[in-house]
């Protein structure tokens, strides 16, 4: 009679907020003060154009040039007199989602030529990387500012506009990661079992170099919405009377000094959400980094 073998109990999975790494997050000051200003600031921009008494577009003689706390114009008021916290709060979820939006694509772009090009190394790498080196070599904010004058400025074509020319910083973090993990036990695995490059570089390799790609696609959060108020500031991205950030800036530079407010306080928006994304990209590279923490 055949023994049967005892059923062997699979370790417990390990809940995400028990990680080292969360951990190791949540104990970076910084990170959690980014993630402090980027939830005010989420919430403010997905649930404050409700709780204001006035709308974005609404337009008021009367009150033009109101200082911040003047009644229910809680920042104050435009040269046409509408309310600077509802313009404020429309602009944010304009800026955040161009934002996102480009990062996940830049973040897709880069990390499949990255994959691609350390993986297969060769002449196909090779060809990947100076493609990469030819981007490289236009000032970025001149290619972006060509392709704005060139197209119709739209949110989604911003968007796209930012994604093809942020890409690269993320393939070159890609190409040198998969570089360091082609030759590792589990690549060498897969290839005697007889798995695909495909399946070796997608599902088996990109995993492992998540870590850099998490890091990067943070701070490519914050470059996005930086280079949209730029392009804006400079009147080729988002155009009136759809506000963002940098056209609030654009139309608040010649009453700097009879209005100051109309330029600090989307200055303000555009500092907080740039430095709390750089912040919490700081803290998630300590923390997913294995060797900032021995323990």
């Amino acid at each position: 009679m055949t023994a049967i073998p005892a059923p062997t109990l699979a370790p417990p999975r390990t809940r995400w907020w028990r990680t080292r790494a969360t951990r190791r997050f949540m104990r970076h000051k910084l990170a959690m003060v980014g993630m402090a200003m980027l939830a005010v600031l989420v919430l403010a921009c997905a649930f404050g154009p409700y709780l204001l008494p006035y709308d974005s577009l609404q337009i008021d003689m009367r009150a033009r040039f109101a200082p911040p706390l003047t009644g229910d114009h809680y920042f104050g008021t435009d040269p046409l007199g509408r309310d600077l916290a509802a313009r404020l709060f429309e602009a944010g979820r304009i800026s955040l989602l161009v934002g996102l939006f480009a990062m996940l694509l830049s973040t897709l772009v880069g990390a499949t030529v990255g994959v691609v090009a350390g993986y297969r190394g060769g002449w196909i790498g090779s060809a990947l990387m100076r493609l990469v080196d030819a981007f490289l070599a236009f000032p970025s904010i001149f290619l972006v500012l060509a392709l704005a004058a060139v197209f119709q400025p739209s949110p989604v074509m911003i968007t796209l506009i930012i994604a093809l020319t942020s890409w690269m910083e993320v393939s070159r973090i890609v190409e040198a990661e998969v570089r360091s993990l082609r030759e590792r036990e589990f690549v060498l695995a897969g290839r005697m079992l007889g798995l695909g490059g495909m399946h070796i570089m997608f599902r088996e390799i990109l995993p492992n170099a998540m870590g850099p790609i998490i890091v990067a696609a943070t701070l490519t959060v914050a470059r996005a919405i930086l280079t949209e108020a730029y392009i804006s500031f400079l009147g080729y991205g988002i155009q009136p009377p759809l506000p963002s950030w940098g056209n609030m800036l654009n139309g608040a530079q010649q009453y700097l000094e009879s209005a100051p407010w109309l330029a600090i306080v989307p200055g303000v928006a555009i500092t907080m959400a740039v430095t709390s994304f750089n912040f919490i990209g700081d803290g998630l590279r300590d923390a997913l980094d294995v060797r900032s923490d021995p323990r």
